[in-house]
């Protein structure tokens, strides 16, 4: 990610302030730039939300695997500065998020909802990012809290389907950059929408874009979705 953020930065006209992994300065390269671009670790996370409070810059966060603390962390400093955050920063993504909104506020609780991702083989998190991302948009379209409906995985004798429940499902093997489908599924007919990527430049290339409209925003808590107008 870090080499297709640097190739979709250079496409966009814009410099590089830099970038750091693991053991990094981020408090100077954030003092240096005009924006961060977060595609790290949870754990990291915090640090490089303190390193953009302290050097007043908006920051753009597109690490995954996120626990309910992270997203406290993201709302305080969101208090200070201007923080984009999502489970994924591509732009097709984001309308499919909003398609799926739609679908599930239209279609009504007798569709079965069922989301099912594919990742590579080193992916760490399951459901990814993106999929929880679909599943809170289906859950918003419904009305509903997600993990109150959320069924993560079947196993043995499960029983029948609970009506209501959004599934999800995980796939892991080779090289696949990620690929998601959300399933629509009533009596007698299906609807499925669905996004495949193709290489992580999709993603470098919404995160420049997010950065691009982050800049100049008052402070709070931003999406997606703000970017494409949605």
């Amino acid at each position: 990610m870090g080499q297709a953020l640097e190739a979709a930065i250079v496409a966009a006209g814009h410099d590089l302030a830099g970038g750091i992994d693991k053991g990094g300065d981020v408090a100077a390269l954030a003092a240096a730039s005009d924006v961060l671009v977060d595609f790290s670790a949870p754990g990291a996370l915090e640090f490089n939300l303190d390193a953009a409070i302290h050097a007043g810059v908006p920051m753009v966060v597109g690490t995954t695997g996120l626990e309910e603390r992270h997203h406290w962390l993201v709302d305080a400093a969101a208090v200070s500065i201007p923080v984009l955050q999502t489970g994924n920063t591509s732009l097709g993504v984001t309308l499919l998020a909003h398609l799926v909104r739609e679908a599930a506020q239209r279609l009504g609780e007798d569709w079965d909802i069922e989301i099912v991702e594919t990742h590579h083989r080193m992916k760490v998190d399951a459901p990814s990012g993106t999929a929880l991302l679909l599943g809170e948009a289906a859950a918003r379209g419904r009305g509903v809290d997600l993990q109150d409906e959320a069924v993560r995985g079947r196993d043995g004798i499960t029983g029948a389907r609970v009506a209501g429940t959004i599934g999800f499902a995980s796939l892991r093997g080779g090289t696949v950059a990620g690929d998601h489908s959300v399933h629509f599924l009533a009596d007698n007919e299906r609807l499925t929408l669905s996004h495949l990527a193709e290489n992580r430049g999709i993603f470098a290339r919404g995160a420049i874009r997010a950065a691009d409209w982050i800049v100049g925003k008052a402070p709070g808590r931003y999406s997606m979705r703000e970017v494409l107008d949605l």
